[in-house]
């Protein structure tokens, strides 16, 4: 594969990780209730992405770090409001 296909794919990809998360925060934001976002999932999901950046910086892969970095604030921003947010829904 040459360098710019890889470099499509590996970008799609980022964004799809990214942009993964959008429409969890924006649900949670308008209803402000997260009861059905699970803690757990949630926690691995941030630690994941956390540990990713970790490597990034480890192996010096900047797509690496950015990519995690962008998606670990996006789910990072789920968990939090899941803890804002969880058993005080309007519903």
């Amino acid at each position: 594969m040459s360098d710019l296909a890889a470099n499509i794919v590996g970008t799609a990809a980022a964004l799809c990780s990214i942009t993964s998360f959008v429409p969890q925060i924006v649900k949670i934001w308008k209803s402000r209730d997260a009861s059905a976002v699970s803690l757990r999932t949630y926690s691995l999901t941030v630690t994941c992405f956390a540990l990713w950046v970790g490597y990034g910086v480890l192996t010096t892969a900047w797509p690496i770090i950015v990519a995690n970095a962008c998606a670990l604030v996006m789910s990072a921003g789920v968990l939090a409001m899941k803890w804002r947010f969880d058993g005080r829904g309007s519903g």
